[in-house]
């Protein structure tokens, strides 16, 4: 147990994560297919912004009901209700005989990834010890991004099959990570957290107990310590806190924490990264690529992402903290947008070809990539996560969970549109956006590195003492039973 059981739990419940990834990037290539493009009689721009932005409207509406399954049902629960969702979605996409079923396939699909990657990050916070919290909750940064390096792949390689088994087999293999999912979940553990909230306080010290490996008196003293700190905190919470989404702002502290969240989710979709996810290919071709060497591209570039991420959650994440990394991905993007859109304004697509100007500009599409990776990408999974207390965590994650989706279907629906008739101009807006989230963050981000989650109530300014509000608790009821 220990150590080696918490990265396991993070690492398998992840794969809700690797079903984002995949899902999400699996369409970039298959929209991209021939055989796709002439079975659904060539759709135009609007109508493949919205195979996109359906699937991210439905995220946004799984995130929001992931806040009430979470609640009722639990953190394990959830997770796999939105496996069904996903074997659902998928069985409906690969089977489509028609853009509405499609269509109607890519929102079912949507709905699950929305409850997964907003449950499973805040799973995996509830269960990881403070000190490699930001290992584990970047865990699921880690399999989005290989969730994607599968589906660029994927994608690459079927497209050189003939007929509709081409588009159809990569999406119908998302099924098989779902599967897995919903059967390997039943074997994991229930969150201490949500076990405290449900007065399932026995079961909820043995879970302590299993993650920290308690088999010496000197680890089982260290679990004692931490879940008498998680038993104080999470029952003073629930005597003075209610699970309305009105407590989000109902005190100064709770409002700084839900705009902390809401905005660190908002801010990863303003670094452009979906826009590279979703049409990369079409970015490549405007640069004077081939669609096959377009979809290439899109695969190697895929591959960097997990290993620069996998690099930064092991050894900078939970060093340097959390501020440090957005205020860098931040600035690092106002310059490479601004370099991108310099050069796509020097050498538009259609004008004679510079080979230097295209790789520059391909090179800043990797380093893009790169930052986001070394930056938003694990970061904001995990801060939107741990700002919370445990009676407010899952509504608050939900809500800063479907800003993302929120603003991923804004950008996914208008990407097409801005670069096919403004050209250029669409990069700069990632500039402004980039350079006003980096003031933002310099101000009024906290860092939360190393922190338990019961003691982000000091960071936050919480008006809450776990102990003074228990022991006036037990005083009330104690005067109570006098009376009686």
């Amino acid at each position: 147990m220990g150590l080696f059981y918490n990265i396991f739990i993070a690492l398998f419940s992840a794969i809700g994560a690797f079903l984002f990834g995949y899902d999400s990037g699996i369409i970039s290539s298959v929209k991209s297919m021939q055989q796709f493009l002439d079975y659904f009689d060539n759709p135009s721009n609007a109508m493949i912004g919205a195979i996109v932005s359906t699937f991210n409207g439905g995220c946004f509406f799984g995130a929001m009901g992931a806040a009430w399954t979470n609640d009722r049902w639990g953190r394990k629960r959830t997770i796999q209700f939105g496996a069904v969702w996903a074997l659902c979605g998928g069985a409906m996409q690969a089977g489509a005989n028609n853009m509405a079923c499609l269509i109607s396939g890519r929102i079912v699909a949507g709905v699950a990834i929305g409850i997964l990657s907003m449950t499973v990050p805040l799973y995996n916070t509830e269960i990881a010890p403070p000190k490699i919290r930001g290992f584990m909750v970047g865990l699921n940064q880690q399999m989005i991004g290989t969730g994607f390096i599968v589906a660029n792949w994927v994608g690459y390689g079927c497209a050189f099959l003939n007929g509709n088994v081409s588009w159809r087999l990569p999406l119908g293999i998302q099924t098989v990570p779902a599967a897995l999912l919903l059967i390997g979940t039943q074997f994991l553990p229930y969150s201490p957290r949500w076990l405290l909230e449900m007065d399932r306080d026995d079961a909820a010290r043995e879970v302590v107990y299993k993650l920290h490996g308690a088999d010496t008196p000197e680890t089982k003293s260290v679990a004692d310590r931490e879940y008498e700190e998680m038993h104080d905190q999470i029952k003073a919470d629930a005597l003075v806190r209610s699970r309305n989404i009105s407590d989000l702002w109902a005190t100064r502290a709770m409002m700084r924490r839900t705009m902390v969240a809401v905005g660190v989710q908002a801010f990863t979709q303003f670094t452009g990264i979906n826009v590279i996810n979703y049409y990369g290919p079409q970015m490549y071709e405007a640069l004077g690529l081939t669609p096959s060497q377009s979809l290439l591209v899109q695969g190697i570039y895929g591959g960097i992402g997990p290993i620069v991420n996998l690099f930064f959650i092991i050894f900078i994440l939970d060093w340097v903290g959390r501020k440090k990394p957005l205020m860098f991905g931040a600035g690092s993007t106002v310059i490479l947008f601004s370099i991108l859109s310099a050069l796509v304004a020097s050498y538009p697509p259609g004008a004679d070809q510079n080979l230097s100007a295209q790789r520059a500009a391909i090179a800043m599409i990797f380093l893009i990539n790169i930052i986001f990776s070394l930056s938003f990408g694990p970061v904001s999974w995990v801060l939107s996560s741990e700002v919370f207390p445990t009676r407010t965590r899952a509504i608050g994650t939900s809500v800063a969970t479907c800003a993302n989706w929120l603003f991923n279907a804004l950008i996914s629906e208008t990407s097409p549109i801005g670069m096919a008739n403004v050209g250029y101009k669409f990069y700069i807006l990632f500039v402004c956006l980039n350079a006003a989230d980096f003031i933002i963050i310099a101000c009024f981000f906290p860092e939360t590195k190393g922190k338990s989650l019961e003691e982000m109530a000091i960071i936050f300014g919480d008006e809450v003492d776990a102990k003074q509000v228990l022991e006036e608790h037990l005083d009330r009821k104690e005067e109570h039973i006098e009376k009686v």
